[in-house]
């Protein structure tokens, strides 16, 4: 959010994270955003806009959500590596003064590379898994989990930036163009997705 240069400031919505039977994780995580919306609004100023998001990791058409311990850890990324695997992002925008609620969904294949066990434990150890969701963070320097990613990076991160800057110009909020390229050098990433996505070619 820094990146966008936005006053803003952060509200912690209480919000149940159960998933509902036969929910897809589509409607998973664009169902929380919403959700997380609706009841950081409660904190907000009429003139204000919320934007909320969730993202869950998805392998195959189960969600895996934070290791519940350094065994789980380690058997998640056993079942990740060397394959591909999804990672989606809910984002809701709630308007204050007049209700309006738009929300969108980004969704980015994430290739795991082959590392090996020992790489595995020695990324465990250092207790970076444990509260990250699959059991790892596509960004950590060290363990370096993905093999050449595709699509956006910010998203596997938790915040698809083109996305939300795409749903607040459904709102007419200022424009920032500028943005995707601040990201992409924030990321050191270049990214091959941004501009289908802010002219709606891609979801």
């Amino acid at each position: 959010m820094e990146l966008g240069n936005w006053t803003f400031r952060v509200s912690i919505s209480d919000v149940d994270e159960a998933r509902r039977v036969d929910e897809s994780p589509s409607e998973y995580v664009v169902r929380l955003a919403d959700a997380k919306a609706r009841a950081a609004a409660a904190n907000a100023l009429p003139h204000q806009y919320v934007v909320a998001a969730d993202t869950a990791v998805v392998d195959g058409a189960e969600v895996l959500g934070k290791p519940a311990d350094a065994r789980e850890a380690v058997q998640m990324l056993r079942r990740l590596r060397g394959r591909s695997h999804q990672v989606y992002s809910g984002l809701a925008v709630l308007r204050m003064w007049d209700g309006r609620m738009l929300t969108d969904l980004c969704v980015t294949d994430v290739p795991m590379r082959d590392y090996s066990n020992a790489e595995i434990q020695l990324y465990v150890d250092s207790g970076d898994p444990l509260d990250k969701a699959g059991g790892y963070a596509i960004q950590h320097a060290g363990f370096r989990p993905v093999q050449h990613p595709g699509g956006c990076y910010a998203s596997v991160m938790g915040m698809p930036l083109c996305h939300l800057l795409r749903l607040l110009g459904r709102m007419n909020f200022p424009a920032q163009p500028d943005l995707p390229i601040r990201c992409q050098t924030y990321l050191n990433y270049a990214c091959p997705v941004s501009g289908a996505i802010l002219r709606d070619e891609q979801a």
